[in-house]
């Protein structure tokens, strides 16, 4: 059955901070400026994520530390951007990075406590922000503090976590996952990257002069432009009930068989019924009315959709989100196979025409993602078989931040995780008609 993990009570994992510098790639790179595309320039938010391991008696900590960083400064030459700084080109008023090899982000800390003390990762553990800091406090302004941060945190088991905190600009998911196979193989002594990345996101540039085919509800156009730069996608902070939502393997195939309709042939995946609950939960969980119009956007991977496809070394942004909306009556009253069939069919629009009317459109209206709540599924990432000397990680997962507005959705052993960030009382509305709907 589906079960449900609330926040347990750590939220001081007493860490103590030791040490915080800044490293640079080794040799030195060239300075230049990366071009961001439109994609990119929305996503200019944080990511923090942490991944334990058990301890290695040939990798204490300590070796470890020292390892990741050199590991850190040899990728560093093939991801220079990362050890760069946000640009803004007044005359043409986007984002850039700036490649000057200012140094990412290093801290070394270790925490009072054992892993086995955390009791299950997989828990919205507060305390897990202090694994991945996210700025360093030696720096002066914003517009010195790094791209990303790296953080290893031992524990008295011998064991330990390394945290990382990366802009999302930097890239997607998948970028992401390949960032870490190549950090992985530099903390080896003798392994080459294991795909060397493709740093041309002129492949996503809008063109020349912009083309909107289509109509694109998912995004708008805020009614007060930003003064200089790109619009930003955030959400006030406030605060939040954290909570997993576990489907087992059993729950899901009770929803796929829920799903199904004599009507339509499209193909409902556990990540489609998923998306399909989670969305009806949160639509229900805001003060009722039925003529109330809910938008769910469903992050998609957009390379094998273009024409010609990304190649597999691509490390920017390639993702873009695909829209459902209903009317709150219909998602509460209406079959469920409705509703999944709303969510399948969506990423079918998403073509390479209509990915490239998207980027055109962003070029002229500096728009933003357009909807009441976003799944963003890490079914297809594999942070935990990255394979470091010190071993593969037992846990690997996102960090709990202030973002009410998404959804993450992670793979489990036998099943789905959902991170569901609500403020209290829709927290507890939402709860409930996910446990009403497999009664």
């Amino acid at each position: 059955m589906a079960t449900v993990l609330a926040i347990p009570a750590m939220k001081d994992l007493k860490v103590k901070y030791l040490d915080s510098i800044l490293v640079s790639p080794s040799p030195m790179t060239e300075k230049r400026s990366l071009f961001l595309s439109n994609i990119d320039q929305i996503l200019n938010y944080n990511i923090p994520t942490v991944h334990f391991f058990r301890a290695n008696q040939d990798f204490p900590p300590e070796v470890a530390a020292k390892r990741l960083r050199i590991a850190l400064e040899k990728v560093l030459v093939a991801y220079d951007f990362m050890a760069g700084r946000f640009k803004l080109n007044h005359q043409s008023g986007r984002l850039e990075i700036e490649c000057n090899a200012a140094g990412a982000g290093f801290v070394v800390a270790s925490s009072e406590y054992s892993l086995e003390d955390l009791g299950d990762f997989v828990y919205p553990n507060l305390g897990f922000r202090q694994l991945a800091v996210q700025i360093l406090d030696t720096l002066g302004p914003e517009n010195d503090q790094p791209l990303c941060v790296f953080q290893i945190t031992s524990f008295k088991c011998g064991g330990f976590a390394i945290g990382m905190s990366m802009n999302h600009v930097l890239f997607d998911g998948i970028g992401a996952q390949t960032f870490m196979e190549n950090l992985a193989t530099q903390a080896f002594d003798d392994k080459p990257l294991s795909i060397i990345p493709s740093h041309n996101r002129h492949i996503l540039a809008a063109r020349s002069p912009p083309q909107v085919t289509s109509p694109h509800p998912e995004f708008f156009k805020p009614d007060i432009q930003p003064v200089s730069g790109p619009p930003v996608f955030d959400c006030k902070k406030e605060d939040l009930d954290y909570k997993i939502f576990k489907f087992t393997t059993k729950s899901i195939d009770n929803l796929k068989e829920k799903a199904r309709s004599t009507e339509t042939t499209t193909r409902i995946s556990s990540l489609t019924v998923v998306a399909a609950l989670i969305w009806r939960c949160k639509a229900l969980s805001l003060p009722y009315d039925e003529n109330r119009v809910s938008t769910l956007l469903n992050v998609i991977d957009i390379r094998s959709r273009l024409d010609p496809p990304l190649p597999n070394s691509f490390c920017g942004n390639a993702v873009l989100v695909s829209y459902s909306s209903a009317k709150c009556g219909d998602i509460e009253e209406g079959q469920f196979c409705n509703l999944a069939e709303m969510v399948a069919v969506g990423p079918k629009r998403v073509t390479d025409e209509y990915a490239r009317s998207v980027i055109d459109w962003l070029e002229v209206n500096k728009g933003l993602p357009c909807g009441e709540y976003m799944v963003s599924s890490w079914l297809r990432l594999r942070f935990d078989e990255v394979v470091y000397p010190w071993g593969q990680p037992v846990y690997s997962g996102p960090v709990v931040s202030h973002r009410k507005d998404i959804c993450w959705v992670f793979a489990d052993v036998d099943g789905i995780y959902a991170l569901v960030s609500l403020p209290v009382e829709e927290m507890e509305r939402f709860e409930s008609h996910f446990h009403k709907f497999f009664e």
